[in-house]
């Protein structure tokens, strides 16, 4: 049975990124077990058929940010590396700012920037500067955007410190900050990011999620973004495509899925003492976490209304304080993939 793609955003007539019925599939050796098997193996293989994207649809227009999101070996990668003209679709059709990636690549490199966070574009041996001359010339960009774009991704990205150092001396948030700012030299339309905080500080982190969206204000560019990391999602985009097992789940405004997909509520209670805190609790109310004196219960809105939760804790026990929240970006995801 088909998938129904939930509530999928409206498009213009001009998307800058249009992807209609993309299929991308595998051919895989099927391996057998034995010896004398993996013998016959060498004369008469045998491969399946592995669907990596199926039947996906979905357009962009200018200045989106926009959360790709899905597990390991959901998707993702496959329909970035499509998106970008590394890998040939099996079937459909992708139109990136009016051209096919596949049959294009170099004008496709002018509209598009890629940063994967786990493979580097810096050479090794040369200061940061001189890598940014070497994309400059690499991509032809006049000396004014140039300069212009120089001076803005360092302040921006706070690179002052360390542009003139060798790379090979960065720590891994500097050299993922001049990463991103290699990416967007050139202007492009279009910016990726693969994973791009993985690994890094609370505070590089932050300045990178504040840059992409100060990118978007400043240059009106549309970003990809695909992650693990929800924090990255909930603080940079705006609207979140989901996708697992190759087939598009849920495609609309952040907000909007975060209100429709959000049953739960977490309370935390600190009780007067660790003795006042109870063993047991009415079972509308599940336990997660115990910490000394205060107890995190996880409830459905469906079930117990707000008020009812915070009269119950403090008519039944002995409570110093109460803090009741929304569920997080990725508890409401992990409760959607469970569901």
């Amino acid at each position: 049975m088909p998938i129904k793609v939930l509530g999928a955003s409206e498009e213009n007539s001009m998307p800058l990124i249009e992807v209609r019925g993309l299929c991308k599939n595998y051919q895989v050796f099927k391996r057998q077990k034995g010896f004398l098997n993996n013998i016959k193996t060498l004369f008469n293989r045998e491969y399946e058929t592995v669907e990596a994207v199926k039947d996906v649809n979905f357009s962009l227009n200018e200045g989106e940010l926009v959360g790709y999101v899905g597990s390991n070996g959901a998707g993702k990668s496959t329909t970035i590396k499509m998106l970008c003209g590394i890998l040939v679709p099996s079937s459909g059709e992708v139109n990136v700012n009016g051209v096919v990636p596949h049959k294009n690549r170099k004008q496709n490199a002018k509209n598009i920037g890629v940063v994967f966070g786990q493979r580097s574009q810096l050479n090794w041996d040369l200061p940061t500067e001189d890598t940014f001359e070497l994309y400059k010339r690499m991509y032809k960009i006049e000396d004014a955007p140039y300069k212009r774009n120089v001076e803005l991704f360092t302040e921006l990205l706070g690179m002052q410190d360390f542009i003139r150092r060798p790379v090979r001396q960065l720590s891994l948030g500097q050299k993922m900050r001049a990463e991103i700012a290699i990416s967007l030299l050139h202007d492009p339309k279009i910016l990726y990011l693969d994973e791009p905080t993985i690994g890094l500080d609370v505070d590089v982190k932050d300045r990178i999620r504040k840059f992409a969206r100060a990118l978007r204000d400043e240059k009106k560019t549309t970003i990809i973004l695909t992650t693990h990391d929800m924090a990255d999602i909930d603080e940079i985009c705006e609207r979140i495509i989901m996708i697992d097992k190759g087939q598009i789940l849920v495609d609309k405004p952040l907000d909007e899925y975060k209100h429709e997909f959000n049953n739960e509520y977490y309370i935390e209670v600190a009780f007067a003492d660790k003795a006042s805190v109870p063993e047991t609790i009415e079972p509308r109310f599940e336990v997660v976490a115990r910490m000394d004196n205060r107890l995190v219960c996880k409830f459905l809105r469906d079930d117990v209304p707000v008020r009812e939760a915070m009269l119950y804790f403090s008519s039944a026990f002995d409570i110093v304080d109460v803090n009741i929240r929304n569920a997080k970006l990725d508890e409401i995801v992990r409760a959607f993939y469970n569901r």
